[in-house]
């Protein structure tokens, strides 16, 4: 349902753009997020555009560096920049139609793409 293209491997402090587009929908009624997932870890929230106001949530360890968007299209962004090793990790997009809730816990999400790999070399 979801597909997630633009990851590669970079050095430390260049820039990448994620996007994630859907398979016969625009997924534009529903709260959009990015999470990521380093090996050996779980998978993390990294950025969100809600649905319920239509504003934009970063984690922390991001904010200031990604930013995510989406086109009229549907098409959502997830723009990297000053990436860091610990950046390192599969990234993947997802939707959910929930209007209360914690956005950033994964289980409130229905639609998942299969993963782009960011790979960030010191």
């Amino acid at each position: 349902r979801l597909a997630e293209s633009g990851g590669g491997s970079v050095q430390a402090g260049d820039s990448l753009r994620l996007s994630c587009s859907g398979s016969g929908r625009t997924f534009m009624g529903y709260t959009m997020a990015w999470f990521r997932q380093a090996p050996g870890k779980e998978r993390e929230f990294v950025a969100a555009l809600r649905k319920r106001d239509g504003n934009t949530a970063h984690a922390d360890s991001v904010k200031g560096r990604f930013t995510i968007s989406r086109d009229n299209e549907g098409t959502l962004f997830l723009q990297m920049n000053s990436l860091k090793p610990e950046d390192t990790a599969v990234y993947y997009c997802a939707a959910g139609a929930f209007l209360l809730g914690d956005f950033r816990a994964t289980r409130l999400y229905t639609y998942w793409g299969q993963g782009t790999q960011v790979t960030v070399f010191s």
